[in-house]
Protein backbone atom coordinates (compact mmCIF):
# COMPACT_ATOMS: atom_id res chain seq x y z
CA UNK A 1 0.00 0.00 0.00
CA UNK A 2 1.42 3.39 -0.85
CA UNK A 3 2.36 5.58 2.12
CA UNK A 4 0.61 8.94 2.35
CA UNK A 5 3.03 11.79 2.11
CA UNK A 6 3.15 13.98 5.24
CA UNK A 7 3.58 16.98 2.96
CA UNK A 8 0.42 16.13 1.07
CA UNK A 9 -1.61 15.76 4.28
CA UNK A 10 -0.24 19.05 5.58
CA UNK A 11 -1.43 20.79 2.49
CA UNK A 12 -4.96 19.46 2.98
CA UNK A 13 -5.11 20.70 6.57
CA UNK A 14 -3.82 24.13 5.52
CA UNK A 15 -6.47 24.34 2.79
CA UNK A 16 -9.24 23.42 5.19
CA UNK A 17 -8.13 26.09 7.64
CA UNK A 18 -8.05 28.68 4.88
CA UNK A 19 -11.60 27.78 3.74
CA UNK A 20 -12.91 28.01 7.31
CA UNK A 21 -11.28 31.41 7.74
CA UNK A 22 -12.92 32.66 4.54
CA UNK A 23 -16.34 31.45 5.71
CA UNK A 24 -15.96 33.25 9.01
CA UNK A 25 -15.07 36.49 7.26
CA UNK A 26 -18.08 36.27 4.96
CA UNK A 27 -20.53 35.59 7.79
CA UNK A 28 -19.14 38.55 9.70
CA UNK A 29 -19.77 40.85 6.74
CA UNK A 30 -23.42 39.78 6.26
CA UNK A 31 -24.18 39.74 10.01
CA UNK A 32 -24.26 35.98 10.57
CA UNK A 33 -22.93 34.39 13.72
CA UNK A 34 -19.89 32.25 13.13
CA UNK A 35 -19.99 28.69 14.35
CA UNK A 36 -19.17 28.20 18.04
CA UNK A 37 -15.67 27.03 18.70
CA UNK A 38 -14.28 28.42 15.45
CA UNK A 39 -11.08 30.46 15.64
CA UNK A 40 -12.92 33.53 14.37
CA UNK A 41 -15.37 33.50 17.30
CA UNK A 42 -12.69 34.64 19.68
CA UNK A 43 -11.52 37.51 17.48
CA UNK A 44 -12.28 41.06 18.62
CA UNK A 45 -15.01 43.10 16.84
CA UNK A 46 -12.48 45.60 15.71
CA UNK A 47 -10.54 42.89 13.93
CA UNK A 48 -13.68 41.81 12.10
CA UNK A 49 -14.44 45.37 11.08
CA UNK A 50 -10.96 45.84 9.76
CA UNK A 51 -11.32 42.76 7.66
CA UNK A 52 -14.68 43.82 6.20
CA UNK A 53 -14.23 47.56 5.64
CA UNK A 54 -15.29 48.03 1.98
CA UNK A 55 -13.92 51.52 1.40
CA UNK A 56 -10.31 50.86 2.43
CA UNK A 57 -8.19 52.23 -0.41
CA UNK A 58 -5.06 50.18 -1.19
CA UNK A 59 -1.86 52.14 -1.42
CA UNK A 60 -0.57 51.91 -5.01
CA UNK A 61 2.90 50.49 -5.48
CA UNK A 62 5.05 52.93 -7.45
CA UNK A 63 6.20 51.55 -10.80
CA UNK A 64 9.87 50.75 -11.00
CA UNK A 65 11.77 53.14 -13.20
CA UNK A 66 13.15 51.46 -16.32
CA UNK A 67 16.87 50.74 -16.14
CA UNK A 68 18.81 52.25 -19.02
CA UNK A 69 20.73 49.65 -21.01
CA UNK A 70 24.35 50.74 -21.28
CA UNK A 71 25.53 51.26 -24.84
CA UNK A 72 28.91 49.61 -25.45
CA UNK A 73 31.61 51.83 -26.87
CA UNK A 74 31.95 51.47 -30.63
CA UNK A 75 34.96 49.44 -31.71
CA UNK A 76 37.68 51.64 -33.21
CA UNK A 77 37.43 50.13 -36.69
CA UNK A 78 33.66 49.62 -36.88
CA UNK A 79 32.45 50.28 -40.42
CA UNK A 80 35.99 50.24 -41.86
CA UNK A 81 36.84 47.92 -44.76
CA UNK A 82 40.49 46.90 -45.05
CA UNK A 83 42.00 44.94 -47.94
CA UNK A 84 44.85 42.73 -46.70
CA UNK A 85 47.10 41.38 -49.45
CA UNK A 86 49.37 38.50 -48.38
CA UNK A 87 52.10 38.71 -51.03
CA UNK A 88 52.30 35.99 -53.71
CA UNK A 89 50.76 32.50 -53.39
CA UNK A 90 52.53 29.26 -52.51
CA UNK A 91 51.42 27.55 -55.72
CA UNK A 92 52.82 30.27 -57.99
CA UNK A 93 55.99 28.15 -58.37
CA UNK A 94 53.91 25.40 -59.97
CA UNK A 95 52.19 27.64 -62.55
CA UNK A 96 55.00 29.41 -64.45
CA UNK A 97 52.94 30.06 -67.57
CA UNK A 98 50.06 31.63 -65.68
CA UNK A 99 52.12 33.91 -63.48
CA UNK A 100 54.30 35.15 -66.35
CA UNK A 101 51.30 36.32 -68.35
CA UNK A 102 51.58 40.09 -68.94
CA UNK A 103 49.03 42.32 -67.21
CA UNK A 104 48.48 46.06 -66.98
CA UNK A 105 50.90 47.55 -64.45
CA UNK A 106 48.82 50.70 -64.05
CA UNK A 107 51.63 52.97 -65.25
CA UNK A 108 51.30 52.58 -69.02
CA UNK A 109 53.42 49.45 -69.08
CA UNK A 110 52.89 45.75 -68.40
CA UNK A 111 54.35 43.37 -65.84
CA UNK A 112 54.16 39.66 -65.12
CA UNK A 113 50.94 38.62 -63.44
CA UNK A 114 52.83 37.61 -60.29
CA UNK A 115 56.07 36.00 -59.08
CA UNK A 116 57.05 33.17 -56.77
CA UNK A 117 58.48 35.57 -54.22
CA UNK A 118 61.66 34.89 -52.31
CA UNK A 119 62.58 32.45 -49.52
CA UNK A 120 64.84 32.08 -46.50
CA UNK A 121 68.09 30.14 -46.77
CA UNK A 122 66.16 27.29 -45.14
CA UNK A 123 63.64 27.44 -48.01
CA UNK A 124 60.71 28.91 -46.10
CA UNK A 125 58.74 30.65 -48.88
CA UNK A 126 57.81 34.31 -48.72
CA UNK A 127 54.23 33.32 -49.56
CA UNK A 128 54.04 31.27 -46.36
CA UNK A 129 55.49 34.04 -44.18
CA UNK A 130 53.16 36.67 -45.60
CA UNK A 131 50.18 34.36 -45.18
CA UNK A 132 50.96 33.54 -41.55
CA UNK A 133 51.51 37.18 -40.60
CA UNK A 134 48.38 38.22 -42.51
CA UNK A 135 46.23 35.70 -40.64
CA UNK A 136 47.17 37.38 -37.36
CA UNK A 137 46.68 40.86 -38.84
CA UNK A 138 43.19 39.87 -40.00
CA UNK A 139 42.30 38.57 -36.53
CA UNK A 140 43.52 41.76 -34.85
CA UNK A 141 41.64 43.99 -37.29
CA UNK A 142 38.42 42.06 -36.85
CA UNK A 143 38.77 42.28 -33.06
CA UNK A 144 38.79 46.06 -33.56
CA UNK A 145 35.58 45.87 -35.62
CA UNK A 146 36.95 46.05 -39.18
CA UNK A 147 35.64 44.15 -42.16
CA UNK A 148 38.62 42.51 -43.87
CA UNK A 149 38.88 41.47 -47.52
CA UNK A 150 41.74 39.08 -48.32
CA UNK A 151 43.24 38.97 -51.81
CA UNK A 152 43.72 35.23 -51.40
CA UNK A 153 41.91 32.80 -49.12
CA UNK A 154 44.59 30.15 -48.68
CA UNK A 155 48.29 29.33 -48.85
CA UNK A 156 48.04 26.43 -51.25
CA UNK A 157 50.51 24.68 -53.52
CA UNK A 158 47.56 23.94 -55.81
CA UNK A 159 46.65 27.57 -56.50
CA UNK A 160 48.24 30.63 -58.09
CA UNK A 161 47.67 34.37 -58.19
CA UNK A 162 45.69 36.48 -58.22
CA UNK A 163 47.53 38.82 -60.57
CA UNK A 164 48.90 42.13 -59.34
CA UNK A 165 46.21 44.18 -61.09
CA UNK A 166 43.45 42.18 -59.38
CA UNK A 167 45.17 42.44 -56.00
CA UNK A 168 45.36 46.19 -56.27
CA UNK A 169 41.82 46.82 -57.47
CA UNK A 170 40.01 44.33 -55.22
CA UNK A 171 37.19 46.02 -53.28
CA UNK A 172 38.01 49.44 -54.78
CA UNK A 173 34.29 50.14 -54.67
CA UNK A 174 34.04 49.90 -50.88
CA UNK A 175 37.45 49.51 -49.22
CA UNK A 176 38.99 52.25 -47.09
CA UNK A 177 42.61 51.20 -47.52
CA UNK A 178 44.89 48.44 -48.79
CA UNK A 179 47.74 46.86 -46.82
CA UNK A 180 50.01 44.62 -48.92
CA UNK A 181 52.34 42.41 -46.86
CA UNK A 182 55.64 41.17 -48.28
CA UNK A 183 59.19 40.24 -47.29
CA UNK A 184 62.30 41.14 -49.26
CA UNK A 185 65.08 39.10 -50.87
CA UNK A 186 68.00 41.51 -50.54
CA UNK A 187 71.71 40.65 -50.07
CA UNK A 188 72.34 38.75 -46.82
CA UNK A 189 74.09 41.62 -45.04
CA UNK A 190 71.07 43.93 -45.42
CA UNK A 191 68.26 43.78 -42.90
CA UNK A 192 65.21 45.59 -41.57
CA UNK A 193 61.75 46.60 -42.80
CA UNK A 194 60.71 49.30 -45.24
CA UNK A 195 57.52 50.70 -46.76
CA UNK A 196 56.68 51.23 -50.44
CA UNK A 197 54.33 54.01 -51.58
CA UNK A 198 52.60 54.90 -54.84
CA UNK A 199 54.20 57.55 -57.04
CA UNK A 200 54.53 60.95 -55.45
CA UNK A 201 51.80 63.25 -56.77
CA UNK A 202 49.41 60.38 -57.57
CA UNK A 203 45.78 60.65 -56.49
CA UNK A 204 46.17 58.90 -53.16
CA UNK A 205 49.80 59.64 -52.44
CA UNK A 206 49.23 61.97 -49.47
CA UNK A 207 46.94 59.56 -47.61
CA UNK A 208 49.17 56.62 -48.54
CA UNK A 209 52.12 58.52 -47.11
CA UNK A 210 50.20 59.06 -43.87
CA UNK A 211 49.39 55.34 -43.72
CA UNK A 212 53.03 54.51 -44.44
CA UNK A 213 54.24 56.82 -41.70
CA UNK A 214 51.90 55.05 -39.29
CA UNK A 215 53.41 51.71 -40.31
CA UNK A 216 56.91 53.07 -39.70
CA UNK A 217 55.96 54.38 -36.27
CA UNK A 218 54.18 51.18 -35.22
CA UNK A 219 57.03 48.88 -36.30
CA UNK A 220 59.52 51.22 -34.64
CA UNK A 221 57.44 50.94 -31.48
CA UNK A 222 57.55 47.16 -31.72
CA UNK A 223 61.35 47.31 -31.67
CA UNK A 224 61.80 46.13 -35.25
CA UNK A 225 64.74 47.62 -37.12
CA UNK A 226 64.30 49.86 -40.13
CA UNK A 227 65.97 48.79 -43.36
CA UNK A 228 69.68 49.45 -43.55
CA UNK A 229 69.52 49.62 -47.34
CA UNK A 230 66.57 51.96 -48.03
CA UNK A 231 66.94 55.61 -47.06
CA UNK A 232 64.37 56.52 -44.42
CA UNK A 233 62.90 53.01 -44.76
CA UNK A 234 60.39 54.42 -47.26
CA UNK A 235 60.33 54.61 -51.03
CA UNK A 236 57.75 55.90 -53.56
CA UNK A 237 57.56 54.77 -57.19
CA UNK A 238 55.15 54.17 -60.05
CA UNK A 239 56.63 50.68 -60.45
CA UNK A 240 54.40 49.01 -57.84
CA UNK A 241 51.46 47.72 -59.85
CA UNK A 242 49.44 46.65 -56.81
CA UNK A 243 49.52 50.24 -55.52
CA UNK A 244 48.90 51.73 -58.97
CA UNK A 245 45.63 49.83 -59.24
CA UNK A 246 44.30 50.82 -55.83
CA UNK A 247 41.79 53.67 -55.78
CA UNK A 248 42.32 54.05 -52.03
CA UNK A 249 45.29 54.76 -49.74
CA UNK A 250 47.65 51.81 -50.12
CA UNK A 251 51.10 50.69 -49.03
CA UNK A 252 53.34 47.67 -49.40
CA UNK A 253 55.35 46.77 -46.32
CA UNK A 254 58.48 44.67 -46.73
CA UNK A 255 58.68 43.21 -43.24
CA UNK A 256 62.33 42.26 -43.44
CA UNK A 257 65.01 40.56 -45.50
CA UNK A 258 64.40 36.83 -45.89
CA UNK A 259 68.12 36.34 -46.65
CA UNK A 260 69.28 37.87 -43.39
CA UNK A 261 69.57 35.33 -40.55
CA UNK A 262 68.18 37.63 -37.87
CA UNK A 263 65.30 38.86 -40.03
CA UNK A 264 64.52 35.33 -41.17
CA UNK A 265 64.28 34.14 -37.57
CA UNK A 266 61.91 36.99 -36.72
CA UNK A 267 59.81 36.49 -39.85
CA UNK A 268 59.32 32.75 -39.38
CA UNK A 269 59.00 32.58 -35.57
CA UNK A 270 55.62 32.88 -33.82
CA UNK A 271 56.71 35.70 -31.51
CA UNK A 272 58.11 37.74 -34.37
CA UNK A 273 55.02 37.22 -36.50
CA UNK A 274 52.76 38.38 -33.67
CA UNK A 275 54.95 41.47 -33.17
CA UNK A 276 54.70 42.37 -36.87
CA UNK A 277 50.95 41.75 -36.97
CA UNK A 278 50.15 43.72 -33.83
CA UNK A 279 52.13 46.68 -35.14
CA UNK A 280 50.34 46.63 -38.49
CA UNK A 281 46.93 46.52 -36.81
CA UNK A 282 47.93 49.49 -34.64
CA UNK A 283 49.06 51.36 -37.77
CA UNK A 284 45.67 50.84 -39.43
CA UNK A 285 43.83 51.97 -36.31
CA UNK A 286 46.02 55.07 -36.05
CA UNK A 287 45.42 55.91 -39.71
CA UNK A 288 41.65 55.58 -39.38
CA UNK A 289 41.61 57.64 -36.17
CA UNK A 290 43.53 60.40 -37.95
CA UNK A 291 41.03 60.42 -40.80
CA UNK A 292 38.01 60.70 -38.50
CA UNK A 293 39.49 62.73 -35.65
Amino acid sequence: MPTRSPLRGGRRRASATAVLGLAVALTTVVGCTPPQGSPAASESPSAAVEMSTPDATPTPTPAAEPTATPTPDALPLSGVVVVVDPGHQLGNRNFPREITTAVDAGNGATKDCNTTGTATDDDVPEATVTWEVSEIVVARLRERGAEVVLTRESNSDEEWGPCIDVRGSLANDRADLLLSIHADGAPAQAHGFHVLLPEEGSDHYDESLRLGQGVLAALDGAGIDRATYVAGAMRASDDYATLNHSAKPAVIVELGNMRHDGDAELLTGPDGQVAYAEALAVAVETFVAGATG
